[in-house]
């Protein structure tokens, strides 16, 4: 069973960028398509992008397009967010989920693995 583990959250000031990483352990990621959801304070997890398990695919909300980048590397087994020009409603805790399917999903009900989550906070 593949297990996932963040990496690359921290404080930031707006208009900076971050790198988070999703590693994978316990099975290979080429397997999965992957995706990224958020959660701030008293408010629902969201969706950020997703990619497939190819990286032929990607979808973005529409918050952050443009600003967000997702990649995956199948070979080291992870799968990164790249967040440019961040801003203070970016604020949140940022999971990364995999699904043991072809297609991509925007709902994380559709995701069977999770991470414990990164704390991502930009500064005003």
């Amino acid at each position: 069973q593949v297990q996932l583990v963040e990496s690359g959250g921290g404080l930031v000031q707006a208009g900076g960028s971050l790198r988070l990483s999703c590693a994978a352990s316990g099975g290979t990621l080429s397997s999965y398509s992957m995706g990224w959801f958020r959660q701030a304070p008293g408010k629902e997890r969201e969706f950020v992008g997703c990619i497939s398990y190819r990286a032929t695919t990607t979808y973005y909300a529409d918050s952050v397009k443009g600003r967000f980048s997702i990649s995956r590397d199948n070979v080291k087994n992870t799968m990164y967010l790249q967040m440019n020009s961040l801003k203070s409603e970016d604020t949140a805790v940022y999971y990364c989920a995999g699904r043991s399917n072809i297609y991509v999903s925007t709902r994380s009900d559709d995701y069977g693995y999770w991470g414990q989550g990164t704390q991502v906070t930009v500064s005003s």
